[in-house]
């Protein structure tokens, strides 16, 4: 019976797992030194803010590894002996393999700040970056966080609702701006500072003080500004976690190298997730740091590992995420800056909470990417459109099709049909679809 280990628990390592398990009879382990069991990462902020406790981050209930024969052990490697096909493990004993999933995500980036491992000085990736804030916030102040991006607005409302006062410094010249195009991103900044967190915009981190006991007293500026806190955070982006991974035979780049399919360049060790670097057959190489990629790599994996060589397809992008009380989603491809022949049509609520942008191809009006705010669409209908290459007035015709908010909230269709039909009154469009009360009763009974 071969073994398979598997060296992390997060969502790829554990996708795998369990893809595995469902086509061999294997013997599986998965090695973590993080937690006992997987549990979503996501979900971490909630904890802090009261909403949930870690028990409640558990998609499966604990005898479910057993059950399913998946051996899970609580260790941290230290080395990988490839040529032996050994795993040298810290306080316990070797770990024999015949094949290795290297699934160890990502790790906060530190770029050599003076004071950055002061007490009181954290990321926030892991279950032990969540201890070590909820014990560093206690009875502060005042914080800082140095760093925009999803983590930085996470940690922000982790302490904003805690009552902390919070200093958010973000060098680009609007949030996420270097993402975002540039209206998403000036709603994303006001909305920040409706919730009184004290935004910072291009403004950098250039050092961290020390009081007499080794913690955080005050962050100092690129700009020579002093501000005073106890607590710092550290959220300027995520790399690929290669600790253990350096001092093998693996190949490494920025990530671990890896082909279409997941194989490094040492046979019967793959590598998957937030950690691997895909190299493509035209030699280009990125990494994917998103939940759902690291899913679907490891569920293309578990084909491989298992029998059948699969090459792992993301398909569209899409992504999701929370700035505070706007929910975001994404399909396709949205430039912050628009390049070549794209082309765009951008509606956007009086209220500043809610918008819709299209993005299509100006040779053939065919859409290319959806990003929303404060507005749900089905993710199916919309890739369906992508890849079908819909028009953008066919799309605007059926933009009912696509909605997804809960029956009763309002709806902005026509509003941005109508916005269309101002800018275009040669050829004025009108919905043809729209979610109704019909709709919406028939839906509920189908599923029901």
């Amino acid at each position: 019976m071969a073994h398979i280990a598997i060296i992390g628990n997060g969502i790829t390592g554990i996708t795998a797992a369990r893809h595995i398990r469902k086509l061999s009879g294997s013997r599986i382990t998965v090695i973590s030194g993080e937690s006992d069991h997987f549990y979503s990462r996501t979900a971490l902020m909630y904890i802090y803010m009261g909403h949930m406790k870690y028990e409640h981050t558990k998609p499966y209930e604990d005898f479910f590894w057993a059950k399913n024969q998946i051996d899970l052990l609580r260790a941290s490697v230290t080395a990988i002996d490839t040529d032996a096909k050994v795993l040298k493990l810290e306080g316990k004993p070797d770990l024999a393999y015949d094949k290795l999933i290297v699934a160890t995500g990502s790790k906060p980036n530190k770029f050599g700040w003076p004071g950055q491992d002061l007490k009181g000085v954290h990321g926030f990736y892991s279950l032990q970056d969540l201890e070590d804030i909820e014990r560093s916030t206690k009875q502060i102040s005042r914080a800082v966080i140095a760093g925009g991006g999803l983590i930085g607005i996470e940690l922000a409302e982790m302490l904003a609702s805690r009552k902390i006062p919070v200093t958010f410094l973000v060098r680009e010249k609007n949030y996420w701006d270097n993402v975002l195009p540039e209206e998403e991103s000036k709603m994303i900044s006001r909305h920040i500072l409706e919730h009184g967190i004290d935004l910072r915009l291009q403004s950098e981190l250039k050092e961290i003080l020390a009081d007499d006991n080794g913690r955080a007293r005050a962050v100092v500026t690129k700009s020579g500004e002093e501000i005073a806190c106890q607590f710092v955070g550290l959220t300027a982006g995520v790399s690929p976690n290669l600790d253990v991974v350096k001092s093998s035979k693996i190949a490494t780049k920025r990530g671990v190298l890896v082909s279409e399919f997941l194989e490094t360049n040492v046979p019967d060790v793959y590598a998957a997730g937030d950690c691997a670097e895909l190299v493509g057959t035209d030699g280009k190489s990125h990494v994917e740091q998103l939940w759902y990629t690291g899913r679907m790599q490891a569920e293309a994996l578990a084909q491989t590992i298992c029998g059948t060589r699969t090459k792992y397809e993301r398909g569209i992008l899409f992504n999701s995420a929370k700035f505070l009380d706007i929910e975001y989603q994404t399909y396709g491809s949205v430039p912050n800056v628009l390049h070549g022949s794209d082309r765009t049509l951008y509606w956007e609520h009086a209220d500043g909470h809610h918008s819709i942008r299209l993005v299509y191809n100006a040779a053939d009006d065919a859409i290319t990417g959806f990003n929303l705010f404060g507005i749900r669409y089905r993710q199916a209908v919309c890739e369906r459109w992508i890849k079908e290459r819909r028009t953008l007035q066919y799309v605007l015709e059926h933009l009912g099709e696509a909605n997804f908010d809960p029956e009763f909230f309002k709806q902005y269709e026509s509003e941005i049909v109508a916005l269309y039909n101002r800018q275009h009154p040669e050829k004025p469009l009108a919905l043809k679809a729209k979610r109704g009360l019909f709709s919406t009763l028939q839906f509920r009974y189908q599923f029901r």
